[in-house]
């Protein structure tokens, strides 16, 4: 990777842990909101229906900071991941498959767990997809936080293990809560996409197209009756990520600057406001590690995600399949896969949509405080594992400094 897109990796990844420290604070901010004395108004307001009814938009502002914002988020992730493909480290095909691989790991097996435990309880024909996405921002932001003195290759396998993580959690959104699919809208939104893809191609720079563009794609996709986080996934791999001769920057660059701080500081913070606000109740958690919800969730993310991301990962090393990323060992990514146990964002968007009408509402509370001790368990799981990986890096730069000094003198 060249000088430029290390400095470009850094400046993404800075701007994540900030947000990541932003979107910490909101979960916590609606934790106590939706559980002090002023409870009534939080969920008036997240339920607060706003938007054109004419054009079946009128959505509560929960629904606005999922389907809406969201798509902001994927829409960065997405061209973060492309760069990262085309240009940048996971160019070379056996770096690019390891996270994939790991990726789709992650993903099976704690669907795998969180079904087998969840078995015939309410909502479980589709609660087993709430472990299966990792929080980019929370897991980057934790990296940051606590991992600083391990390679640089550590972020970048898990940026981009998070990003197609996220990814096939959304295609599940898509596949499992799709009801019904409005052909004509959805073959608008392939316009839509046909066209940016086209305009993308002839270099054409005006975001007097591009906004209303994207807009358009985001309505069809959504009265087509798919998730509508999807379309911020779909512009975000069709930008181009390469400079043409004379130009300073690619589109992708030029986008991530200005959207990005407004992704990591506003959008995601903000779902993170109206996501989780759950009343925590005495009861619900003292259901937390009886109920069979729960324990799916909480397995499924701690267990499934950590075993299936670091035990394929090392399958696929082994057998030749994928390269280990430059300079890790396998005890770093070992600390890497625990945080990938971090869910938050998807995992909460899930298990609002799988629990959703289940019962009388106290299923997806108690999945929702599962994702969050978990999420919080594994962060801290994760930093010490780091904090001690940083440690024995620190150690071997030192010996190696020592060593040189040494040859040095001798010479």
């Amino acid at each position: 990777m060249t000088l430029p897109l290390r400095s470009e990796l850094s400046r993404y990844l800075r701007t994540e842990t900030i947000g990541g420290s932003i979107l910490l604070v909101a979960a916590a901010a609606a934790l106590v909101w939706a559980n002090s004395p002023f409870s009534e108004s939080y969920f008036a307001l997240r339920d607060w229906q706003i938007g054109p009814e004419a054009l079946h938009l009128d959505l509560s502002i929960g629904t606005w900071a999922q389907d809406g914002l969201l798509a902001v988020f994927f829409f960065v992730a997405g061209m973060e991941l492309k760069r990262e493909l085309v240009v940048g480290e996971l160019a070379d095909r056996q770096r690019a498959l390891l996270p994939v691989i790991a990726a789709v790991g992650g993903v099976v097996i704690p669907a795998a767990i969180a079904a087998a435990i969840g078995l015939g309880a309410p909502g479980m024909d589709r609660g087993w997809a709430i472990p299966v996405a990792t929080d980019i921002a929370f897991a980057l932001g934790i990296l940051a936080l606590t991992g600083s003195r391990i390679p640089a290759s550590a972020r970048v396998f898990l940026l981009s293990l998070a990003v197609v993580d996220d990814l096939l959690a959304i295609i599940l959104i898509a596949v499992l809560f799709t009801t019904s699919i409005a052909m004509m809208w959805l073959l608008g939104a392939v316009a839509c996409l046909a066209v940016y893809a086209f305009a993308q191609h002839k270099r054409i720079t005006t975001p007097l197209l591009y906004v209303p563009l994207a807009l358009l794609t985001w309505y069809c996709i959504h009265d087509a009756g798919i998730h509508a986080t999807l379309a911020g996934v779909a512009l975000g791999l069709l930008t181009r990520v390469r400079p043409d001769p004379g130009e300073d920057e690619a589109p992708a660059l030029r986008l991530e600057h200005r959207i990005q701080p407004w992704s990591a500081g506003v959008c995601v913070p903000l779902f993170a406001l109206f996501a989780s606000g759950v009343p925590l109740s005495s009861d619900l958690l003292g259901q937390l590690f009886t109920n069979p919800i729960s324990l799916s969730v909480i397995a499924g993310l701690l267990v499934g995600k950590t075993v299936g991301i670091f035990g394929v990962a090392w399958l696929a090393i082994r057998l030749g399949i994928a390269k280990k990323p430059r300079a890790l060992e396998f005890h770093d990514m070992f600390a890497l896969s625990v945080l990938g146990a971090i869910g938050f964002t998807v995992s909460l968007l899930v298990a609002d949509l799988a629990l959703a009408g289940v019962g009388d509402g106290s299923e997806a509370e108690i999945a929702k405080v599962a994702v969050l001790v978990t999420s919080l368990a594994a962060s801290l799981i994760g930093s010490a594992l780091l904090w001690r990986r940083g440690r024995a890096h620190a150690v071997r730069k030192e010996d190696s400094d020592v060593l040189e000094q040494l040859g040095g003198v001798d010479k």
